[in-house]
């Protein structure tokens, strides 16, 4: 024990008479370092006696205090689709460190279930993938959980922070389907689950001050702790002195725009290549990058037209001072509308009553087809206060595009591969957030803010292993940075399969894959243009023709990757390769979709589905 210790009482006149002072300093004099930790534990049970109601004749009492409980296991599990959820149970996991606490922090993808019934206190955060569906990565979990595998978890403890968004119907669906299954199984809820919008920094810093003081508070009782450091919240996740992050994006400079979709497509693509130079930042082929976009001057201004409100308008955002204008054009969703939104509109117009005569159903549909502005205008409301109508909307979200390239390739680079989100509602033209800027205002030489998005399930294999990559559109972006990869280092035989509309206009990177299939990075290809034939053609019809050999290279250790869109390219590839697999290794449906599962627990079977 230290002398700054040991003399502690001289520095605490306030906190004790003089006679308190010298009693405890006379009894630090006489204590071994063992005897001295001792009584630093039997005075923190006391403080907590005290605290609780109990009086200060327990400290004259002989009796021996009563055991404590054996402090609790701790877990911390995590299911995320674009690194959110992942980021936030990372710093849950930090924080519990500096509590004092003694967590597991572990990937869903990565746990293993039949653990649940050997655990004690288990913390989850889960992302929602579509509608109601857990992410990728964490869907061998929820099959376990959701099972009648599953055992009885009468001993467990546990809380949810569920993240979603407002947009969708099946909000926070992921979150609430673990939460009501563990509450099914036994378990018991250490706090009510929190379910999280797009702007999800507060209510999960809230969630995890909360629930760790709880657990701190819990084994300062069952054992003697070393002094607390403070709790860091959830949202402080910004590494912005060290480095460039989704909190402190990095400004790169746009060096080539170049169309990919030829004369006469029916829609445009194109690719963007970005200067890193100077950032520090890297990625590896499979990660995304961070756009942080702003909206459309045109809908900003529609915007503040169906208001009536000039743009100069005062407005606090976060605590700092800004303009109306300024808030909606680099910090607010101004088109998407969501529940959240309908509410708050609802009750400052009184037409909340409409709204909630509609069923689900009709409230999504009633979305889906009007944007923000549309509602303003359908229903008005004269001097409205622009600081009670920004409490409605959320932040603007970065949109995250799967890197097209290789650092090996393209040092200091990074190339993204869009293709602008255009249509029309209520007869007037409206495009893609990000992908319209991109698109449109995004020229050679301008600087816009980035980072890089991790995405440690879409990775490829050792060297040496063969890979199978199934894209359609701009899902074929990974692709082109994993044979970048492969060209540079090396690496075994690659099959592509790449469906698009045309051939003629819309055959992205041609040139590239037909050097790398003359050099031999790229084994095979297979293509279907989809309107080029009378029957309409698709990259899971190219699986079903070539089963035969596709079901022979996985049996030889090849790795399996589908990137593109979540609503149908990707349950019909799977469901072509659950048929090819059924047919060439002649089993039933059920194992040939459990012989799927193998290849993902594996991580052989990896999706980038948006």
């Amino acid at each position: 024990m230290t002398a700054e210790i040991m003399t502690a009482p001289q520095h605490a006149p306030a906190l004790l008479t003089g006679e308190q002072a010298g009693l405890v300093e006379a009894l630090g004099a006489t204590l071994t370092a063992e005897q001295a930790r001792w009584a630093s534990g039997y005075f923190a049970g006391l403080a907590l006696g005290l605290a609780r109601g109990g009086g200060a004749g327990a400290l004259a009492s002989p009796a021996p205090a009563a055991p404590r409980p054996a402090a609790r296991t701790l877990a911390i599990l995590y299911g995320s689709e674009t690194g959110n959820g992942a980021e936030l149970a990372k710093s849950l996991a930090a924080a519990a460190t500096a509590q004092g606490l003694a967590p597991v922090l572990t990937d869903m993808a990565d746990y293993k279930p039949r653990r649940l019934k050997d655990e004690q206190d288990l913390l989850i955060v889960v992302a929602t993938h579509g509608e109601g569906d857990p992410p990728q990565p964490a869907a061998d979990f929820f099959d376990f959980v959701e099972s009648r595998k599953a055992p009885p978890l009468p001993d467990l403890r546990y809380a949810v922070l569920a993240l979603g968004d407002m947009s969708y119907e099946q909000f926070c669906g992921a979150g609430k389907r673990i939460d009501a299954r563990l509450e099914a199984l036994g378990a018991q809820r250490l706090r009510p689950r929190v379910d999280c919008d797009v702007d999800f920094d507060e209510p999960a810093a809230e969630w995890s001050v909360d629930i760790l003081a709880l657990l701190a508070a819990e084994q300062a009782e069952a054992a003697p702790a070393t002094p607390a450091a403070a709790v860091v919240p959830a949202s402080a996740g910004s590494d912005a002195g060290t480095g460039y992050d989704k909190r402190n994006p990095f400004p790169a400079t746009v060096i080539e725009k170049i169309r990919l979709s030829g004369r006469g497509s029916s829609k445009e693509t194109q690719h963007v290549e970005l200067s890193l130079a100077g950032s520090g930042l890297s990625y590896q082929p499979g990660d995304a990058l961070g756009f942080v976009a702003h909206n459309d001057p045109a809908a900003v201004e529609a915007l503040l037209a169906a208001l009536d409100l000039p743009g100069s308008a005062p407005l606090t955002l976060k605590g700092k001072a800004t303009t109306l204008e300024e808030a909606l054009a680099t910090s607010l969703e101004v088109t998407t509308a969501t529940l959240r939104f309908l509410d708050h509109w609802g009750a400052l117009t009184g037409t909340g009553d409409v709204f909630a005569a509609m069923d689900s159903g009709e409230r999504a549909a009633f979305l889906h087809a009007n944007h923000i502005v549309d509602i303003v205008r359908a229903f008005p409301l004269k001097g409205v206060d622009p600081q009670r109508f920004a409490e409605g909307l959320r932040p603007l979200q970065p949109r995250l595009y799967s890197i097209a390239s290789s650092l090996a390739a393209c040092p200091d680079e990074a190339h993204i591969t869009v293709a602008p989100v255009r249509y029309a509602l209520h007869d007037q033209p409206r495009s893609g957030v990000a992908s319209g800027q991109i698109a449109d205002r995004m020229e050679i030489d301008s600087v816009v803010p980035v980072y890089i998005q991790a995405n440690p399930h879409f990775r490829l294999p050792p060297e040496g292993r063969p890979i199978i990559m199934i894209g359609a559109g701009t899902g074929v972006a990974p692709y082109r940075a994993f044979l970048q990869e492969r060209e540079a280092r090396g690496g075994g035989r690659a099959w592509l399969f790449f469906g698009e509309r045309h051939f003629r206009s819309d055959f992205f990177y041609q040139t590239e894959w037909q050097q790398w299939l003359a050099d031999g990075t790229l084994t095979r290809m297979d293509v279907a243009f989809s309107r080029d034939g009378a029957q309409k053609l698709y990259v899971q019809h190219r699986l079903r023709e070539q089963a035969r050999d596709v079901h022979a290279w996985l049996e030889e250790g090849a790795h399996l990757y589908v990137c593109g869109d979540a609503a149908r390219l990707a349950p019909d590839v799977h469901a072509a390769l659950v048929a090819l697999i059924a047919e060439q290794a002649s089993v039933q449906t059920e194992d040939a979709e459990e012989y799927l599962r193998d290849l993902q627990r594996d991580g052989r079977y990896q999706r980038d589905i948006y």
